[in-house]
């Protein structure tokens, strides 16, 4: 089976309500605005596939990764709100993972490239923030703090010359992880 047909078997499924009650709302890939499916949203259920959930329509605002499995009560678990307004698919990937993490804004001071997890970039790096990013190979997941906790960050190929400029802040990462084929 194919990267792509694997990717067209995503599925998550929305229920207004906590335990998979309430109205539903399925979705298979990318949307950008569910306030028109749903007003509110305390349990999901991930068949297939991996997706992001964010608080704000168009894949803005504070996101969430969601594996297969079943959320049965996951706003209060995860410690977010009633409203998840957009959702990303994660296309699964097979192949190598590249990415070039720099210290400041716009791919400026110290640079190191990764093809691995990283649970602290102070530890292994000697590097005290990250400001930019170039995701060349696989799909990413980044945290604010070490250990993969706190707030975090969807990354996909592409260049990222300044996060403060995405949203988010002063916010600063350290530690990133790659989305490998065993959460899908």
């Amino acid at each position: 089976m194919t990267s792509s047909s694997m990717n067209m078997m995503s599925r998550i499924i929305f229920y207004e309500d906590r335990n998979f009650q309430g109205r539903s709302y399925e979705c298979s890939s990318d949307c950008a605005d569910m306030s028109s499916y749903m007003s509110r949203c305390h349990s999901c259920r991930v068949e297939r596939g991996c997706f992001v959930v964010y608080d704000r329509t168009n894949f803005t605002g504070n996101q969430y990764f969601m594996r297969r499995g079943e959320y049965a009560d996951y706003m209060s678990t995860m410690g977010m709100s009633d409203c998840i307004r957009s959702c990303r698919m994660i296309p699964m990937h097979r192949g190598s993972y590249r990415m070039r993490i720099y210290e400041r804004e716009n791919f400026g001071g110290q640079m190191h490239e990764m093809m691995d997890d990283c649970d602290n970039i102070m530890d292994r790096y000697r590097m005290s923030n990250c400001m930019s990013c170039h995701v060349m190979d696989g799909h990413w997941l980044m945290y604010e703090q070490p250990h993969y906790r706190g707030k975090m960050m969807y990354m996909r190929p592409g260049e990222y010359r300044s996060f403060m400029n995405m949203g988010m802040g002063h916010t600063r990462f350290m530690s990133m992880r790659r989305i490998m084929d065993s959460y899908f």
